[in-house]
């Protein structure tokens, strides 16, 4: 048995993806700076696929900058920002819970005189609109709050938070890596100014993402070369990923439909893991519409998400604990710690991610195995705790 749930760390490419780029490892292999006919055709496939990312976001073509991809994109709108607009002030507001690609550039931020507000979330890591208007300050030059959370899938309320930034003139990024392919995201709707995706969560190729940048906004570059993407990113294009990120985005298009089957598929494997398993709970908002319909974040109290790993591996079942990102580490998910979950609670947490080839029978298969493994590993605890606690000092 195999059983894939861990879509929000990476999915498979799709065979249509892989079929549109496979002539350019080989027949079309020209440089897209290039003046001559290989180079030309090759630009014109970069061009083309720049049409369908944009057309995904409802932007323009000319406002999407290509990078190697979201973690790249992050940085390029934090840093890129602060760089240009560091005149103007030196504070940016951001929340407990983002992806360390968006922390830790604020952070080397931090050795260079600029002050970071995290703003904190409520319990299913919502950040209240309210307490981004108290946290801004004249000189603050970006907020930058994730749409949709990787780890426990909260939707944040971008609309009203893109409308707070715009309303003080001050440049809006969202993090749209996990939501964009899943629900619609129009950039129009979120007023925001810049915007991160990725194309390895959608099903296209790894390495391979971009940045929306609104038409005037400025941003400086943060790589220096032959002056490509308008000189924002230079480097020559990655042609064939690029090919496969806008056929990823086109078929996305048609696929939103499928959120509806893949969320009744999540609370199918919600509600079978807490009918069979007593004392877990389930992490992120209550409100479907609040929450991406892919991710199930559960902290199963009394177990080690570490053990649970690995035995769910033997099965045949793939998926994470806390963030993939944080593989091989035992530090507690900032996300997680955010929400105000215990140590425990956290150690404790698995999440499950659906994608588009999911079934029923994968979540019925899933609880049931989960739940054999929960059992027997509560129950080797507690025999260890009462064999320790019968022993002689």
């Amino acid at each position: 048995m195999a059983i894939y749930l861990d879509h929000s760390s990476t999915t498979r490419v799709h065979h249509a993806v892989l079929s549109a780029m496979r002539p350019f490892f080989s027949d079309i292999y020209g440089n897209p700076s290039s003046a001559h006919q290989h180079g030309k055709r090759a630009r014109q496939a970069v061009e083309e696929a720049r049409e369908k990312v944009a057309a995904l976001i409802g932007a323009e073509p000319g406002e999407i900058f290509f990078t190697s991809g979201g973690t790249e994109a992050d940085n390029l709108a934090v840093l890129g920002t602060a760089a240009c607009h560091a005149s103007k002030g030196k504070y940016i507001v951001t929340s407990a819970i983002e992806h360390p690609a968006v922390l830790n550039a604020c952070r080397s931020l931090e050795a260079r005189g600029f002050r970071i507000r995290c703003l904190s979330t409520d319990k299913a890591g919502r950040v209240n609109p309210e307490d981004l208007k108290k946290a801004i300050r004249k000189n603050t030059i970006l907020i930058s709050i994730m749409h949709g959370n990787n780890e426990i899938g909260t939707i944040q309320p971008v609309r009203n938070l893109g409308a707070i930034a715009k309303e003080h003139n001050i440049p809006f990024h969202t993090d749209c890596v996990q939501s964009v392919g899943k629900i619609p995201v129009r950039v129009a709707d979120i007023h925001c100014d810049l915007l991160s995706l990725s194309a390895h969560k959608m099903y296209g190729p790894k390495g391979i993402g971009a940045l929306f940048v609104r038409k005037g906004m400025k941003v400086a570059p943060v790589s220096f070369g032959g002056g490509q993407q308008n000189g924002l990113r230079s480097g020559t294009e990655n042609v064939a990923a690029i090919v496969g990120f806008g056929k990823a985005c086109e078929l996305a298009a048609a696929q939103l439909a499928e959120r509806a089957r893949i969320q009744a598929l999540r609370d199918l494997l919600q509600d079978k893991l807490t009918q069979l398993i007593p004392d877990i709970d389930v992490n992120g908002p209550a409100d479907d519409t609040e929450r991406l319909p892919h991710i199930l974040s559960v902290s199963f109290n009394g177990v080690k998400a570490d053990v649970l790993l690995r035995a769910l591996d033997r099965e045949g079942i793939s998926v994470s604990a806390g963030a993939a990102c944080h593989t091989g580490s035992q530090d507690i998910s900032h996300v997680l710690t955010a929400i105000g979950l215990t140590h425990e609670q956290a150690m404790g947490t698995i999440r499950f991610s659906l994608g588009k080839d999911n079934t029923r029978k994968e979540m019925v298969d899933c609880a049931v195995i989960t739940s054999n493994i929960v059992n027997k590993l509560r129950m080797l605890s507690e025999l260890e705790q009462s064999a320790g606690s019968g022993r002689c000092v």
